[in-house]
């Protein structure tokens, strides 16, 4: 049977971050001894119907940020500063990994330039999967294009801005 944890709490912020902080106490409840990011399955204020799918973050203390994005505020309707019922779950099905395709064109990238291969192999698989989910939810094959060849740029080794980052020597 799956460890269920109910907890009420209030909606923080750092930084621009909406979160819940987890206690300690509570995360043994799902997972004794857990100490890397947890895959959990969530509801807030009993809504949505079925849950969402993410991650709690250890903050070095033993606790852990369950950060709450906009589209779970907004089903919730709540918002920072809300006391909030939290239902979680570990998400037993969660596997690790890159969850969406790399594009024809960065794979292109990827097989012609021996430099933007070891870069990209260098980045962690969590930034590697970052990247996938970025280009995925891309809407036109102009922006595809156009985003995939400035991943490759930076990856080349170009100093540049891409994603909310600096760039340098393709890291």
């Amino acid at each position: 049977m799956r460890a269920t944890l109910l907890l009420t709490a209030t909606i923080e912020i750092v930084g621009v971050n909406p979160y819940v902080l987890v206690s300690a106490a509570q995360v043994a409840v799902l997972r004794p001894e857990w100490r890397r990011p947890m895959p959990v399955l969530v509801k807030v204020n009993g809504a949505p119907t079925a849950p969402w799918r993410t991650s709690m973050m250890p903050n070095g203390r033993g606790d852990f940020l369950l950060y709450l994005h906009g589209k779970m505020r907004d089903v919730s309707s709540t918002k920072v500063g809300d006391v909030v019922t939290i239902d979680l779950a570990f998400d037993e099905t969660y596997r690790n990994g890159p969850q969406h395709p790399v594009p024809e064109l960065l794979q292109a990238a990827l097989d012609r330039d021996e430099t933007i291969a070891h870069n990209w192999a260098r980045l962690t698989p969590s930034r590697q999967k970052e990247i996938l989910r970025y280009f995925a939810a891309l809407k036109t094959q102009e922006a595809n294009v156009r985003n995939v060849e400035r991943m490759a740029r930076i990856l080349g080794g170009e100093a540049g801005r891409f994603m909310g980052r600096d760039w340098r020597d393709g890291e």
